[in-house]
C-alpha cells in the first residue's frame, strides 16, 4: 500500500506542526530559576547519561538530559553553564548526577504517583467550572463557564488555567504563547475529570485546536461519542505550535462516523505545517479512532521533531502511531499499541519544508501486538533510525518492514501476556502479568523516567517494555 494513501491530508487549515518538550526555563545551578520547577508526575532516576545519542555534541547531550530528567528544553543560561563544565572536563554522567541533585529534579521525583501532572506556580491563573459564568472574572471564586472563554483570557506567558471536573463543549482554539521561562498550562484538576464533548451544533472539525507555543495540555478527556448537529470531529487534540506537550489525556471515539476520505483525522496531532518543532506526546490513552480500516485516520500523528512516550493506543482505523510529512528526530519509546491496522509507521513524504525524510528516529521498548501490520518504514527514511528491544508479535501481514538495510535488535517475538487483553473489551488491561516476557527486557536509552501511571522506571526497578512497569 502506498504511503500517500495512508496519510495525506491531516491538516486543520493546513496541518499543524509540532509540539514538544515541557519547558519552564530554569538554570540547573540557579536557585531563583530552580524555584520554577516543572514537577511532572512520577519522574525518578534512570541511567540517562548512557542513553544520550552516541557521538552527539555536548549541546545535544545536555539538551537530552534536560528533556529526559527535567521534562523541558534547556534555558540559555543553564545550557551555557553546563557547556562550560563539559568543556572543562566534566563527563555527561557527572552532569546527570548534578541534575539529579537540583531542587527541580527532586521536586519532580517527589511528585510521582500517577495523578494529574503537577505544574509550577504561575503569575497568572484562571479557573473554569461547569457552574461558572463567562461574564465572570475567571477567578477561583468566580470561574469562567467555558473553555472558549478561558482561551480568550489565557494569552500571556506564565499562566495556568485550572479546569474543574465537568462536561465542556469542544470546538475551540487556543492561541496564547508561553515562553521557555513561563509556559501556559491547561490542567484538568482531576485527571480525566474535565470532559470535552461535541457541542449541540458543532462548527469545527477539531475538539481542541492549539496554535500557541510553549503550551501544556494536561489530564483532559476528549470524548467524541455523543455526536450532535453540525460538523463532525475528525481531530481530537491538534497542536500547531512549538515546544508543546500533550500529556496524560484520554482521547477516544473521534472520527468514528466520518466518511473515509483523504481529508483524514487523528486523535492527537502534532504538526509541522506552521514550522513548529519539538512536540511531546506523553502518557495518553487513545482508542476507538476512525472508521475501521480507514487508512486516513491515525491515533497519534506526528510530523515534526519531539517524542511519543508511554502512550496506550488501540482500535485505530489506520496507524496507532504514525510519523509523516517532515517528521525527524523523534523518540518513540515505551508505548503499547494494539488492535489497529498499523502498529507504528516511521516515514516521511508529502513534505512541507524539507524532503530529508524521517531520520534519527528511535523506536525502543514498545509493545506492538495484534495489529494487521507491525512496525514499518514507509516513504523516505534515513539510516540513523534505531529499533531496539521491542515486543512485536501477532501482526499477521508482517511484524517488520525496514529500509536502508536497517535491522531491529533485542526483539521479543512472543505473546506479551498482558493482564487482561481483549480486542473488544471497553477497557482492556494492558499491564504486564507477572509472567510477562516484557518485564526487565527494555533498555534505558530514551526511556521515560516513569511509566504511564507514574511508577519509577530506572536501573533499580528495571526497564520494562511497554507503557506500564510491572
Amino acid at each position: 500500500m502506498k504511503q500517500q494513501a495512508i496519510i495525506t491530508n491531516f491538516r486543520l487549515n493546513a496541518v499543524t506542526r509540532a509540539t514538544a518538550a515541557a519547558l519552564v526555563a530554569l538554570c540547573a545551578v540557579s536557585a531563583a530559576n530552580a524555584a520554577e520547577q516543572f514537577a511532572v508526575t512520577g519522574y525518578s532516576a534512570g541511567n540517562i547519561a548512557a542513553a544520550v545519542t552516541a557521538g552527539a555534541s555536548s549541546t545535544q547531550q545536555i539538551t537530552e538530559l534536560y528533556r529526559d530528567l527535567l521534562g523541558r528544553a534547556p534555558d540559555a543560561v543553564g545550557l551555557k553553564y553546563w557547556q562550560r563544565q563539559m568543556a572543562s572536563g566534566m563527563t555527561i554522567a557527572q552532569v546527570e548526577a548534578a541534575f539529579k541533585r537540583t531542587p527541580e529534579y527532586q521536586n519532580r521525583v517527589a511528585n510521582s504517583g500517577g495523578g494529574t501532572v503537577a505544574t509550577p506556580a504561575t503569575a497568572n491563573n484562571y479557573y473554569v467550572a461547569p457552574n461558572g459564568s463567562d461574564t465572570a472574572a475567571g477567578t477561583k471564586s468566580a470561574p469562567f463557564k467555558t473553555l472558549a472563554r478561558a482561551a480568550k483570557a489565557a494569552v500571556k506567558a506564565n499562566t495556568t488555567v485550572f479546569v474543574a471536573p465537568g462536561t465542556y463543549d469542544g470546538g475551540f482554539k487556543t492561541t496564547g504563547n508561553g515562553t521557555a521561562a513561563g509556559r501556559i498550562y491547561w490542567v484538568s484538576t482531576t485527571k480525566w475529570g474535565a470532559k470535552i464533548v461535541p457541542p449541540a451544533n458543532s462548527a469545527n472539525k477539531t475538539a481542541w485546536d492549539n496554535r500557541g507555543n510553549y503550551v501544556s495540555i494536561i489530564g483532559f478527556e476528549v470524548d467524541g461519542t455523543r455526536i450532535q448537529k453540525g460538523t463532525k470531529w475528525t481531530l481530537g487534540i491538534y497542536t500547531g505550535g512549538s515546544y508543546n506537550v500533550i500529556e496524560g489525556n484520554h482521547v477516544h471515539h473521534t472520527a468514528n462516523t466520518i466518511p473515509c476520505s483523504s481529508a483524514g483525522g487523528s486523535a492527537i496531532g502534532v504538526d509541522s505545517y506552521y514550522k513548529g518543532v519539538m512536540g511531546d506526546v506523553i502518557g495518553n490513552v487513545v482508542h476507538d479512532i476512525g472508521p475501521a480500516g480507514c487508512t486516513y485516520v491515525q491515533g497519534i500523528y506526528h510530523s515534526t521533531s519531539g517524542s511519543i512516550k508511554n502512550n496506550v493506543v488501540y482500535r485505530v482505523g489506520s496507524a496507532a502511531i504514525h510519523l509523516w510529512h517532515d517528521a525527524t528526530n523523534v523518540k518513540i519509546t515505551n508505548n503499547t499499541v494494539s488492535s489497529s491496522v498499523f502498529g507504528i509507521i516511521v516515514g516521511g513524504g508529502d513534505y512541507y519544508f524539507t524532503s530529508a525524510g524521517a531520520n534519527n528516529v528511535a523506536v525502543h521498548n514498545n509493545i506492538v501486538y495484534d495489529n494487521k501490520y507491525g512496525i514499518s518504514e514507509q516513504g523516505k527514511t534515513g539510516t540513523g533510525n534505531t529499533y531496539k528491544n521491542n515486543l512485536v508479535f501477532k501482526n499477521p501481514t508482517y511484524d517488520w518492514q525496514l529500509r536502508n538495510g536497517l535491522k531491529h535488535t533485542g526483539t521479543i517475538s512472543s505473546d506479551p501476556l498482558l493482564a487482561g487483553y481483549s480486542r473488544t473489551a471497553a477497557t482492556p488491561n494492558f499491564k504486564p502479568s507477572a509472567s510477562s516476557p516484557v518485564i526487565g527486557r527494555g533498555i534505558a536509552t530514551y526511556a521515560h523516567p516513569t511509566d504511564i501511571d507514574g511508577k519509577a522506571r530506572n536501573a533499580s526497578t528495571g526497564f520494562d517494555i511497554g507503557a506500564y512497569q510491572h
